[in-house]
C-alpha cells in the first residue's frame, strides 16, 4: 500500500496491558502516541475533540466472478455523522478500549451479516489518517491507526445483510478499473450492486462512482489497497 503503510506494527492479537472498557455510556477508544506507544483510554468524544491517536479496522472484501475480479464497497448511511452517502471500505470501525484486531473483526459480520473467521483475513499492512471536519455542527480531528485487511468473498452480493443505521447499500466493481480510477488513468468506473429502500428491503442498483464519491482519503490508499486485493485473487 506505499506510502500509507505504518511500519511501527502493534500487535492484532493483543491489547495494551491493563487495558478495559470503564462502564458508562459513552464507549471509550485507546489511545496513543505519534509513535503507537500506548498512553491510556479516553472517551470517544474527547479522542475525536482533541484529535487523539487510536486504532480502526478497515475490511475490503473481493471476489470472481467467471474472469472478474471484483472489489466491494459500502455507501455509508444518510444519517452517519461523517460523510454521510459517500462510498466507503467495505466493513470497517473502531477499536474499543482493550479491544485486539481480531476483536474488532467483528465489525464485518455487524455491518454486512458475513461471518468470517479472523484467521481468513489477509493482512494488507496497516495506514494512518489524518482528518479534520464537523459533525453534528462540532468540530472534529480524527487521527487514526488501522489495520488493513482483505477477504475473498465466494457468495453473491444479495446474500449480505445491511446494518441499516450504518449502510445504505453495498456495490463492486472491477478491481482494475478501480485501480485505474485512484490512479487518475480514468474519470468514473460503473459499479452494480443493491441499496436498502425506505421499508429496508434491498434494492437493485448501479453507480457511476468517481473518486470523490469516496471518504476522503491519499488516492494511494485505496489503489494500493486494490493492487494488494488483484494479486490475492
Amino acid at each position: 500500500m506505499g506510502k500509507e503503510r505504518d511500519p511501527r506494527d502493534m500487535r492484532d492479537d493483543a491489547g495494551p496491558a491493563g487495558a478495559a472498557t470503564p462502564a458508562g455510556d459513552e464507549e471509550r477508544f485507546d489511545i496513543y502516541d505519534e509513535r503507537g506507544a500506548h498512553l491510556g483510554t479516553a472517551p470517544r468524544s474527547e479522542v475525536h475533540a482533541r484529535g487523539l491517536w487510536h486504532r480502526s479496522i478497515h475490511c475490503w472484501l473481493a471476489r470472481r466472478d467467471g474472469g472478474r475480479k471484483l472489489v466491494l464497497f459500502q455507501q455509508r448511511a444518510e444519517g452517519k455523522d461523517t460523510f454521510p452517502g459517500l462510498f466507503d471500505i467495505t466493513a470497517a470501525g473502531h477499536l474499543a478500549a482493550g479491544e485486539t484486531m481480531r476483536d474488532a473483526a467483528r465489525e464485518i459480520e455487524e455491518e454486512l451479516g458475513f461471518a468470517v473467521p479472523f484467521e481468513a483475513l489477509i493482512p494488507l499492512g496497516k495506514a494512518r489518517k489524518e482528518a479534520a471536519g464537523t459533525a453534528k455542527g462540532l468540530a472534529f480531528v480524527d487521527r487514526e491507526i488501522s489495520g488493513v485487511y482483505g477477504c475473498v468473498y465466494e457468495g453473491p452480493l444479495s446474500a449480505l445483510t445491511l446494518q441499516r443505521e450504518e449502510v445504505a447499500g453495498v456495490y463492486e466493481a472491477e478491481l482494475a478499473d478501480m485501480i485505474a480510477l485512484f490512479e487518475g488513468r480514468t474519470n468514473r468506473v460503473r459499479a452494480a450492486g443493491f441499496r436498502l429502500g425506505t421499508d429496508g428491503a434491498p434494492e437493485d442498483a448501479e453507480a457511476d462512482v468517481e473518486a470523490a464519491s469516496f471518504v476522503p482519503r491519499p488516492a494511494s490508499y485505496y489503489s494500493g489497497v486494490f493492487r494488494d486485493l488483484l494479486l490475492r485473487l
